[in-house]
């Protein structure tokens, strides 16, 4: 069985420190935890981590946010990936900080990676990790909390949540969304 992890982010060292990178900061954790690289390939940072028996195959987009459904529709199509084995991993500011929300399908909320992807995909029927940043904002200001650096005491609360964040991921693969929605979105 094989599955496509997608980590949304922007690529960059001006954007590592973002709330909006959150989905890449949970992958470099999991290829932490297994002992993998990333490496350049189409579209993409990608890697592979072997797991129960499945192929996790962990994409890290370079098309920017906007056009991260150039590089997941690619992987899918060159990797022979259903959509049933796709999750996105994402940031969510209308979720506190830290917080965990798994869904099966949905609307893309106003989320311009979620939006490249409905697009690339022509559906929304794919599982998503959502890990709330918070909406510590003021009115207009949404564009910079999202492009803005973590503050000390966010980022510990973030790094604290990463390994729930990859326990989220790997309950996906073995036992499916609707488990894993019932397990991690009441934590």
């Amino acid at each position: 069985m094989k599955y496509l992890i997608t980590a949304l982010g922007n690529p960059g060292i001006e954007y590592v420190k973002t709330r909006h990178n959150i989905g890449f900061l949970i992958a470099d954790a999991m290829a932490d935890k297994y002992d993998v690289q990333f490496e350049q390939a189409r579209h993409s940072y990608k890697t592979l981590i072997k797991y129960k028996g499945k192929q996790l195959h962990i994409i890290k987009p370079t098309t920017y946010m906007n056009l991260s459904g150039k590089a997941i529709n690619y992987w899918l199509q060159q990797l022979k990936i259903p959509l049933s084995n796709l999750i996105v991993v994402l940031d969510d500011l209308s979720l506190p900080l830290g917080k965990i929300r798994v869904r099966s399908k949905g609307s893309d909320g106003g989320h311009n990676g979620l939006k490249s992807i409905a697009q690339y995909l022509s559906s929304d029927k794919y599982a998503r990790l959502r890990m709330g940043i918070g909406d510590d904002f003021g009115r207009g200001q949404q564009v910079d909390h999202v492009l803005g650096e973590w503050t000390d005491e966010e980022y510990s609360v973030v790094l604290a949540k990463l390994n729930s964040g990859i326990e989220t991921i790997e309950s996906f693969v073995t036992n499916g969304v609707d488990s894993t929605m019932n397990k991690y979105n009441n934590l």
